[in-house]
C-alpha cells in the first residue's frame, strides 16, 4: 500500500473527492430497496393465465406501520425499512376481517393485530386479565368482527372484540382433550371446534356451542374411517352458505356437514399427485365459495371447488426462504377481497396472493400498497 507523503495536506479539492468516493462506497454497501415496478409472480405460470399473484410477505407487526417522511427518505437512500417491529416467533393461524389481520403466536402466548387499514399494530391476550392466553392455535372472526381464539392449553376458547378487549370465554374442558381448530357462523350464533384428539386417543370429533349461552350444543364424529368419523382432525371452515368444511388429516380427505353436523360427503384421498393429500392442515373457505387447503407435505394450498375438483395450487416445499415457498405452513384465511393469506411455522411468515381480478390498489390491503 502507497503511504502518504510526510508533510501532506489536503486541499479542498482532495477533500470533496474524499467525500465523493466515501459516498460511492456507502451506496455501494447498501442494500437497495425493492423496485415497486418489479413484476408480479403469477401463479399459476405462463403462458397459462394468471389467477393470482404473490403479493407480500409479512413478518412482524412493522410491516404494518405507516414510514414518517423522514424514514421514507432514509428508506430511499440506504435501503432500511426502519421500524421492525415485533417478529413472528411461531405463528400458527391467521384470520384476516376488513383489513386488519390477526396471527396466533405459540411461543409469545399472544395474538398480533396489524390492521393495514389504520396502520396500527397491537397485541392481543396480555393485559393481565381473564382474557390472558396460555397456548393459542385457532382463529375465527364473525360479521362483526369479533374474535374468537381456541386457547390449547387452557382449553377454552377466548371471544374479544375487535380491537382486542376480552368479553367471555368458553369452557371447553368437560367436551375436548385437545382443541385447534375452528370457525364460527357469520351471524356469531354458533361456534365449530376441532378436537385433533391423538394417535392414542378416540376424542376425534367437533364441537358445537351457542356462543349466547355458552351451551354445548352437539358433538361431531368419533374416531373412524367412515363418513362422519375421523382421524386427527386438523381445521373447519364455515362457508357462507353454513356448510361445514374438515379437513381429516389421518383419513386424507375433506368432510362436508350441514350447519347442525349431519354429514353429507367427502372429497380427497392419499397420495403426493395433484388434487391428493399427504398432510393437510388448515382450511380456508373463499368469498367464491372455493376452499383453500393446506398441506404441510408438499407446502402449498390447493383450491377446490365445492364438489372437491382441483382448481389451482400455490407454493412449494424449500428448505430456502423466498415467496410462495413453504417448509412447515399451517393455517390459512381468505379476505373478503380474495386475497389469501398463508402462514408459514419455520420461515416465520405470513405470505399473501392477489386474485388476479383485483388490482393492486385495490381492496382492503390495496390502501396499504405503498408501505411494503
Amino acid at each position: 500500500m502507497r503511504s502518504i507523503p510526510a508533510g501532506f495536506v489536503p486541499n479542498r479539492f482532495t477533500k470533496l473527492a474524499f467525500i465523493a468516493l466515501i459516498t460511492i462506497y456507502l451506496g455501494a454497501c447498501a442494500t437497495p430497496p425493492p423496485p415497486k415496478d418489479a413484476a408480479p409472480i403469477p401463479f399459476p405460470k405462463p403462458p397459462d393465465q394468471a389467477r393470482f399473484y404473490y403479493e407480500r410477505t409479512i413478518m412482524s407487526t412493522g410491516s404494518v406501520q405507516r414510514m414518517t417522511n423522514n424514514e421514507r427518505l432514509k428508506s430511499l437512500l440506504t435501503g432500511a425499512v426502519g421500524r421492525d417491529g415485533i417478529a413472528f416467533a411461531k405463528p400458527f393461524d391467521v384470520v384476516v376481517h376488513q383489513g386488519r389481520v390477526f396471527v396466533s403466536d405459540t411461543v409469545q402466548r399472544v395474538v398480533f393485530a396489524l390492521d393495514f387499514v389504520s396502520g396500527e399494530a397491537f397485541q392481543i391476550g396480555d393485559r393481565g386479565d381473564e382474557g390472558d392466553l396460555e397456548k393459542p392455535l385457532g382463529l375465527a372472526v364473525d360479521r362483526q368482527g369479533n374474535l374468537y381464539v381456541c386457547d390449547n392449553q387452557s382449553n377454552k376458547v377466548n371471544v374479544y372484540t375487535r380491537d382486542g378487549a376480552w368479553r367471555y370465554s368458553i369452557e371447553l374442558k368437560n367436551h375436548m382433550s385437545r382443541p385447534s381448530g375452528i370457525d364460527v357462523s357469520e351471524d356469531g350464533a354458533r361456534v365449530y371446534i376441532v378436537d385433533v384428539g391423538g394417535v392414542d386417543s378416540d376424542k376425534h370429533r367437533i364441537s358445537i356451542f351457542d356462543t349466547a349461552s355458552r351451551a354445548h350444543i352437539r358433538t361431531i364424529g368419533m374416531r373412524g374411517t367412515q363418513l362422519g368419523e375421523f382421524n386427527l382432525p386438523r381445521d373447519v371452515a364455515v362457508s357462507s352458505d353454513g356448510l361445514l368444511y374438515v379437513t381429516d388429516g389421518g383419513n386424507f380427505r375433506v368432510q362436508i356437514f350441514d350447519r347442525d353436523g349431519n354429514p353429507i360427503r367427502s372429497w380427497g384421498a392419499p397420495g403426493r399427485h395433484l388434487g391428493e393429500f399427504t398432510r393437510p392442515k388448515g382450511i380456508a373457505a373463499g368469498p367464491d365459495g372455493n376452499l383453500y387447503v393446506v398441506d404441510a407435505a408438499f407446502g402449498n394450498f390447493q383450491i377446490f371447488n365445492p364438489q372437491g375438483e382441483l382448481l389451482l395450487y400455490i407454493g412449494s416445499r424449500s428448505e430456502l426462504p423466498g415467496p410462495a415457498r413453504f417448509m412447515l405452513p399451517s393455517g390459512i384465511d381468505v379476505d373478503e377481497d380474495g386475497r389469501v393469506y398463508m402462514l408459514d411455522q419455520f420461515f416465520r411468515k405470513l405470505d399473501v396472493f392477489r386474485p388476479a381480478s383485483l388490482a393492486e390498489n385495490e381492496g382492503y390491503l390495496g390502501a396499504a400498497a405503498d408501505r411494503r
